[in-house]
């Protein structure tokens, strides 16, 4: 059984670690180097994702998982300012579609995720399309030229999902309209200001000068570079060594901002401005912020989609299973949304 697996992002290299324990020949392609592209520098991850991570990484990367998130995040804050002062104004437990979790790294996992695929993770491939093969294989074409062939094709590059827009080119996402800006700012910087303490690990909303911002505190369970030398020496040392407690930051904002403001560091600068009404403790942790990890996100939507037959095209994330068959070969279950097959 041969798969391939484009993109190599959170869900595709998980994917590529489960499938490759259990001996099938796996292949991921990205269409971006190997340090990606900005997407924010925090998850929130749940115990869906926790127990996805477990079931299909080695003990090794779980447990260097497991060592490099934060604390346990169960509820949600909103602050407000009294008196000039920032102070909490309402709690609730998550309990709805945001569920309890830990905050994590991306950077940080995707290393981890990254650990041990170097063989089979080829970078810079752009998938432009597919076509069923009279064998019943799948065969893949790349922008530079480039071709595959494999029993499975798994589209793991999210929302933005080229292997869905080639399959399926009716179903679009819905631009919600909606714009964030996120950064991140170590944690040092505010450790005076009291905030790390009114907060927590909970997840945050701040009302400040008329505006909103999101806040999480990740305070890493172990030192990255102390848990990758005792639990993953052959991962990254320099994203390990580069790692330190953070707070991370998100404004929602307007579309012409993202637009003009071009790079991470214009983001950033962005950021700043819109801040500049608000707390000054909001205002510092924006100002002391890692300019470079700034990123722009647009939030859409991917309207509900019928059930498509088993075939060798698949996407991840819709809730189609991976099951192990008796003869000891990997198919895909019966899926429960989108997807037609080459």
């Amino acid at each position: 059984m041969r798969v391939l697996v484009i993109g190599a992002g959170i869900g595709g290299l998980t994917l590529a670690q489960g499938l490759r324990r259990e001996g099938v020949d796996v292949v991921v392609y990205e269409r971006d180097g190997p340090d990606g592209r900005p997407q924010g520098i925090s998850l929130h991850l749940d115990d869906r994702g926790t127990t996805a991570l477990r079931a299909c990484l080695p003990p090794s990367h779980a447990e260097m998982v497991a060592a490099t998130t934060g604390g346990p995040r169960e509820q949600a804050l909103t602050l407000s300012e009294v008196d000039g002062e920032l102070a909490v104004a309402g709690a609730r437990p998550l309990d709805g579609p945001a569920r309890p979790g830990r905050q994590t790294h991306r950077p940080l996992l995707r290393a981890v995720l990254l650990t041990g695929l170097a063989d089979v993770v080829r970078f810079g491939a752009r998938f432009t399309r597919c076509e069923r093969q009279p064998g019943g294989t799948v065969k893949v074409w790349f922008a530079d030229g480039r071709t595959d062939t494999a029993d499975v094709l798994v589209g793991a590059d999210g929302i933005g999902s080229a292997v869905r827009g080639a399959r399926l080119p009716d179903v679009r996402v819905v631009d919600t309209g909606r714009r964030m800006l996120m950064g991140a700012t170590p944690l040092r910087v505010v450790a005076g200001t009291g905030l790390p303490g009114l907060i927590g690990d909970s997840a945050t909303r701040v009302e400040s000068g008329g505006r909103t911002m999101v806040l999480g505190v990740l305070r890493f369970t172990r030192p990255p570079s102390v848990a990758r030398r005792e639990l993953l020496p052959a991962m990254d040392s320099r994203v390990a060594a580069e790692a330190e407690d953070y707070v991370m930051w998100a404004l929602p904002t307007e579309q012409h901002r993202l637009a003009s403001a071009g790079s991470p560091a214009g983001l950033w600068r962005a950021a700043g401005e819109l801040a500049a009404g608000m707390h000054p403790t909001l205002r510092l942790i924006v100002a002391s912020g890692w300019p470079e990890v700034t990123a722009g996100l647009r939030i859409g939507t991917i309207p509900a989609m019928p059930a498509w037959p088993p075939g060798p095209v698949t996407l991840l994330g819709t809730r189609s299973t991976w099951r192990r068959a008796s003869e000891g070969t990997w198919r895909c279950g019966t899926p429960t949304a989108s997807a037609t097959p080459c």
